[in-house]
């Protein structure tokens, strides 16, 4: 069952992302990030580029040739065939419809007020159907 972990409250979800990704790569973990839209996706890969001067963290598009090879995919569309199921960053704002088929999902949430509304429905929705859940709220202190 896909272990789901919330991390709420994020002032800046892209860059909290991106050191998600690296921390899982540093585990050897595959990862497919999940953006609202295209743009979103765009901003997110621009970011992997330039978030850390010391690092490089190779990244396509889901339909990009080179995906089955590559650790990080990117998508902004459920309906995307994913070469790899392992961990999924949520950054969509809403429910992955096929969230289940990944071992491990994150849900980033931001700041605002409808972005919490948003991720404390998504929680109540994974916590019905039973999945097991973690919760991380922001510190600005860990960060």
């Amino acid at each position: 069952m896909t272990r789901i972990d919330f991390h709420s409250n994020v002032p800046d979800m892209m860059d909290y992302a991106c050191r998600l990704v690296r921390k899982a790569r540093a585990a050897d973990r595959r990862v497919v990030i999940l953006a609202r839209d295209r743009a979103d996706m765009n901003a997110i890969d621009e970011r992997l580029w330039t978030f850390a001067d010391r690092s490089f963290l190779p990244h396509v598009a889901a339909d990009d040739a080179l995906a089955a090879s590559t650790p990080v995919i990117l998508a902004d569309s459920d309906d995307t065939e994913l070469p790899h199921h392992d961990v999924l960053v949520n950054l969509s704002g809403r429910t992955p419809a096929h969230f289940a088929r990944f071992d491990r999902m994150v849900e980033i949430v931001a700041s605002g007020a409808q972005e919490t509304l948003a991720g404390r429905e998504r929680y109540r929705f994974y916590q019905q159907r039973g999945y097991p859940l973690n919760h991380f709220p922001y510190d600005a202190d860990k960060a």
